[in-house]
């Protein structure tokens, strides 16, 4: 970092522990991590590395076992349930693997479902124009189930971006989708952290996707590897 960096999320110490059989099973251990202001970060990892437990941790999804988590300067990790729920709120937008549209809602009233909920002025042109921004502005009246997978994925990012996040989280976003869709979806998210400055922190299998972001930090057994040496040693 140097002097004129922000710093978005700060974690410190994090371990996380869960009872499993009347046993206590450690998630994480000893996490320390720093994220600055509009930089996007991937979080890679085998299966059960942590990842997606972290991902949570950092957006205020649950608290730590032990260890402190700050955004933008406040402590997350401090707040009561009813605290992180309207700090959430007010800074964070979710991606995830599976969507999580309302399967009754169109497209529109998905995206719209925030910005309502937030007391959003012209939420409504606000939301037909996040659908454009995503390629969908034919298919505002669509319900999930009318929709393809990569036309949901758009949905949910357009949702996401709907409250003008401070930190945008993805959980696997391109996990379910063909390697075209795939793409799309990752130019998608590429193209609104740059356009907005949003801070964006994603879990992901996907190399591809992964060297994109700005860092990729790799997980093992709930602690964070070394970052690589990239440094050329060839003759």
């Amino acid at each position: 970092m140097t002097a004129g960096d922000t710093v978005m999320i700060r974690a410190t110490d994090l371990t996380h522990q869960v009872s499993v059989a009347e046993t206590s099973l450690t998630i994480l251990k000893d996490v320390d991590l720093v994220i600055l202001r509009g930089e996007s970060v991937a979080i890679l990892g085998k299966s059960g590395s942590g990842k997606t437990t972290l991902l949570g941790l950092l957006a205020g999804l649950d608290v730590p076992s032990v260890g402190r988590i700050e955004m933008a300067g406040e402590s997350i990790s401090d707040m009561d349930e009813d605290s992180r729920a309207r700090h959430r709120a007010n800074r964070v937008g979710f991606v995830f693997q599976s969507f999580q549209l309302m399967p009754t809602l169109t497209a529109l009233e998905n995206v719209l479902l925030p910005l309502e909920l937030g007391d959003a002025k012209d939420a409504e042109s606000q939301a037909r124009e996040l659908l454009q921004r995503v390629g969908l502005g034919d298919r505002m009246t669509h319900t999930p189930r009318q929709l393809s997978g990569g036309e949901q994925q758009r949905v949910a990012i357009a949702r996401a971006f709907a409250s003008t996040p401070d930190v945008l989280f993805a959980d696997e976003p391109t996990g379910n989708l063909d390697t075209e869709t795939g793409q799309q979806i990752a130019d998608l998210l590429m193209d609104l952290n740059r356009e907005h400055g949003t801070t964006l922190v994603l879990v992901t299998h996907d190399e591809e996707l992964a060297a994109r972001c700005n860092r990729q930090i790799r997980m093992d057994g709930g602690r964070l590897l070394p970052p690589v040496d990239r440094e050329d040693h060839t003759a």
